[in-house]
């Protein structure tokens, strides 16, 4: 078993992440603008970009590939990790190796290096690369070329929860039940985060870094049942402190039913649900929602479905909009207000679309725009 001879070094990580002077996050009001989650089922990065400038030019995000093994939600930001080894065609952390324990002291050290003593960041391991997030970089040449009417720019990250779970040591134990390789993947992923929205902070538009937490639909379950709301907010708390440190906006993102107090109550900008699957569940936390709301908080509303091939060929911009009329009434039934509510709410496909065909992939951004478009022009 290892063992982390620098305590003093630890204590000192365990400070907040520093925010880059004189930045404050301001309030985002969207008007139900359209906004992507991430994936596409495609082989080429400039055909993907291609695909959101068409459809969601507004918001431009980069894609990720999952043709590609290397933009996997694990293995896209494990890059940097203390202890990873690649072996018999998995990657895991090796808490055994003889060298782990230094491997975790010059983790800390690098991490301190970023925040506390002002590193670099670009040029460390906490940076992404074009080998495991090609899509970033293409987003970034796109951004290059001027363009009127861009409203804000989108980045994401896989969630410490999903990222901390699904990672595993020698043993195939996830990561997340080692309080301190669980610090490293949290501190990883946060100033991955924070690298990010310094970057596409660059071309002076509003910034949103959305975390993607899938893991979060098995809070409460026999899954997660050892894992407690505590620690769930304290690592989404951490990565979250660190975007907002860079100026940025946090999203959550779920896409599936979860305990949404644990987002609305969470001190980030904008929830991402699945409207189309889960608008009822959802809807039982008007009194969060409602709080949320009036703290500024935004609501992404994942209204064009991505999970079942079927139901995206039988939704039209009609039906849709019908759907949305549906969840108004409810919600203004309930006391909300509807001007509130579209003031600052997004329009999304209820989650990327890697899964489907790519024509059904591109209905659904063809869906995300025309309905945000209707909602805007109604």
């Amino acid at each position: 078993m290892y063992t982390l001879n620098a305590q003093d070094l630890y204590a000192k990580v365990a400070s907040p992440f520093l925010s880059k002077e004189g930045v404050m996050t301001d309030p985002l009001y969207p008007q139900c603008r359209p906004m992507l989650i991430g994936s596409q089922p495609l082989k080429d990065h400039d055909a993907a970009m291609h695909l959101v400038l068409t459809h969601v030019p507004e918001i431009p995000n980069w894609v990720q590939l999952p043709v590609y093994p290397q933009e996997g939600m694990v293995a896209q930001f494990v890059g940097g990790m203390p202890g990873l080894t690649q072996r018999e065609g998995r990657a895991f952390v090796d808490t055994a190796a003889p060298t782990f324990n230094d491997q975790l002291v010059a983790f800390f050290e690098a991490y301190l290096a970023q925040t506390d003593l002002g590193g670099e960041v670009e040029k460390s391991r906490f940076g992404l690369t074009p080998e495991c997030a090609r899509g970033f970089f293409t987003l970034i040449k796109a951004l290059a070329v001027p363009s009127d009417g861009r409203f804000a720019v989108k980045g994401q990250i896989t969630g410490p929860i999903t990222f901390c779970t699904s990672l595993t040591d020698q043993d195939r134990r996830a990561v997340f039940y080692d309080d301190t390789v669980r610090d490293a993947g949290v501190k990883l992923l946060a100033l991955k985060a924070a690298w990010q929205a310094r970057r596409l902070d660059r071309f002076g538009l509003p910034v949103i870094i959305f975390v993607d937490e899938p893991a979060l639909a098995g809070f409460g379950s026999s899954e997660m049942i050892s894992i407690s709301r505590e620690d769930i907010a304290a690592c989404l708390q951490e990565v979250a402190t660190a975007i907002h440190g860079q100026g940025a906006l946090v999203g959550v993102h779920v896409c599936a039913n979860t305990d949404w107090s644990l987002l609305l109550d969470g001190g980030v900008d904008i929830v991402n649900f699945d409207a189309h699957g889960y608008f009822d569940k959802f809807l039982l936390y008007v009194d969060q929602i409602k709080s949320f709301l009036q703290s500024g908080g935004c609501l992404a509303w994942g209204m064009v479905p991505t999970l079942q091939p079927d139901q995206v060929a039988a939704e039209t911009v009609e039906s849709l909009w019908e759907r949305w009329q549906s969840y108004l009434q409810q919600m203004t039934r309930l006391g909300l207000d509807e001007a509130q509510i579209k003031r600052q709410s997004f329009i999304t496909p209820s989650c990327g679309t890697g899964s489907l065909p790519p024509e059904l992939s591109e209905r659904v951004l063809v869906l995300t725009e025309a309905l945000s478009r209707k909602i805007r022009q109604a």
